[in-house]
């Protein structure tokens, strides 16, 4: 259980570079993102822009040092978080991002959950061992339908090659009976036969 996970970017100057996640439907997400720079002076701007498996726009902001998005997902698939320099960058080389994406069970706040319950402590840890437990859960039942859905499409995809296969045998066979007719008449007509 990794409460949350922070992926470093280096950004090039042109370009875009771009983080996905398969997940599932209704779960929440929460990421933050920050420019990290070594050069007080000047402060790159980037863009950043959220995509659904679908296409649809979650976030998207533009000439920004930092930012965060959150959202609850409403369809099951790869979800995209896209970055890019803005044309601000003076320095010319790599910007580096940090992006802290949280989703499930690592985005829920557990100190408002600890206040709001009013419980503390082996308690808390719990709690929060129930929550694992429940997204380990809906993880194995989405693994398990998922697992059904490939082996109906995979018992479809058999059927068809088993016809496909049929079919081409049969074209085959109907191929060289009509060409051992074709050149047995040819040869008669030579009278080489």
């Amino acid at each position: 259980f990794l409460p949350s996970e922070a992926i470093w970017l280096n950004l090039p100057p042109a370009g875009t570079k771009c983080v996905s996640e398969e997940i599932q439907s209704n779960v929440v997400v929460l990421a933050d993102y920050f420019v990290v720079f070594d050069d007080h002076a000047h402060t790159p701007t980037i863009s950043a822009k959220v995509t659904s498996p679908y296409g649809n726009n979650l976030h998207n902001q533009h000439n920004v040092t930092y930012g965060q998005f959150a959202f609850t997902t409403t369809e099951g698939g790869s979800y995209i978080a896209c970055f890019w320099v803005d044309g601000h960058n003076q320095g010319g080389g790599d910007v580096s991002v940090n992006l802290e994406w949280r989703t499930g069970i690592a985005a829920k706040d557990w100190e408002s959950v600890a206040k709001k319950e009013n419980i503390e402590g082996v308690e808390l840890e719990l709690a929060k061992l129930e929550g694992v437990i429940e997204a380990i859960h809906e993880n194995i039942l989405y693994l398990r339908k998922r697992e059904s859905d490939m082996r109906i499409v995979n018992e479809r995809t058999n059927g068809r090659v088993a016809w496909f296969s049929i079919v081409s045998l049969g074209v085959c066979i109907l191929v060289s009976a009509s060409q051992i007719l074709y050149l047995k008449r040819y040869f008669q007509k030579k009278k080489l036969i």
